[in-house]
């Protein structure tokens, strides 16, 4: 099974800003100054246009849907929390901590795509959401899908059990631990960590717990070269890079202009070994919205018809 997709999906963002509930667990928010409201989603729109045509550029296939006007939803850019895409032909859309995100589910978008891709099962997990139990999608799975292996940090938007039961319909091993950063539970597991093909990115000094460190490097060194990140870089988003590949088969490592700029000359060396990194300036969707360029792809795995 491949790990990495040359087809993605990205929601053109409409009513882009800040998102006070989601700001309860998401410390890498921050809360824009009055006199910056009124041109953040033109400027969020201005970084998405300029990441989509790097990514085309690259030879990536992005599909754009534009996100619709009404109801608002300030977090529509990052997809890939309510939406995942796999190679047998099942999509799975997910329960959502945030009643403001339940609104990006749209069917008429995965209708849209089934006139490009085989759609097969459907995969409803979103009625947990009456239970307050959540797993937002790629954003609390990190997926080693080439050993089928699905990494997740236990918080208020991945619950246990779901990751269990998501790992018992896909065929996954489940791999959970608990992982802090700024005093807090890490959010969603992407933003510490990456699976490429042959290398993996990681912030193990986020898991408090020396065992659980320990078993989580092991675990990914078993296939993967291990570059190790800080929680410092964390917070510039270094963790939440996407490994994709062009229409040529070469593979890449997306990330966003301030993630590139916090990785150190080793780093970057450790990762263009297997994947050429590719980077496209996102701050004020990063300040803002509290996510990266990985929130912002949904990866489809689908095959095209």
């Amino acid at each position: 099974m491949d790990q990495v997709t040359s087809h993605v999906l990205m929601i053109r963002p409409s009513s882009f800003g800040f998102n006070s509930e989601t700001a309860e667990n998401n410390t890498f928010q921050t809360m824009p100054r009055v006199d910056e409201i009124a041109g953040i989603t033109q400027k969020a729109k201005e970084e998405f246009d300029d990441f989509v045509d790097v990514l085309r550029k690259e030879g990536v296939d992005v599909t754009v849907v534009d996100d619709s006007s009404s109801p608002q939803k300030p977090d529509a850019v990052f997809p890939n929390n309510w939406i995942s895409f796999h190679r047998d032909g099942t999509v799975i859309t997910y329960p959502m901590y945030s009643s403001l995100r339940r609104n990006e589910r749209r069917d008429d978008i995965i209708d849209e795509l089934n006139t490009k891709f085989q759609i097969g099962n459907r995969l409803h997990l979103e009625y947990f959401e009456s239970a307050e139990r959540y797993l937002e999608g790629t954003g609390s799975l990190v997926l080693d899908r080439a050993n089928q292996v699905a990494y997740a940090s236990i918080s208020d938007r991945t619950h246990q059990e779901l990751v269990e039961e998501w790992c018992s319909k896909m065929n996954y091993i489940p791999h959970t631990f608990h992982a802090m950063s700024n005093g807090k539970p890490i959010y969603h597991t992407n933003v510490m960590m990456a699976i490429a093909s042959q290398v993996a990115v990681v912030c193990l000094e986020c898991l408090p717990d020396e065992n659980e460190r320990r078993a989580l490097k092991e675990s990914l060194a078993e296939h993967h070269a291990v570059v190790k990140i800080t929680e410092e870089q964390v917070n510039s988003f270094t963790g939440n890079m996407l490994a994709l590949k062009n229409r040529n088969g070469e593979e890449l490592m997306v990330m966003s202009t301030r993630a590139l700029s916090s990785l150190t000359s080793q780093q970057k060396e450790m990762i263009e070994k297997y994947s050429r990194i590719i980077s496209s300036p996102i701050n004020t969707i990063e300040d803002v919205g509290g996510g990266s360029a990985r929130c912002m792809i949904a990866e489809i795995f689908l095959q095209p018809k």
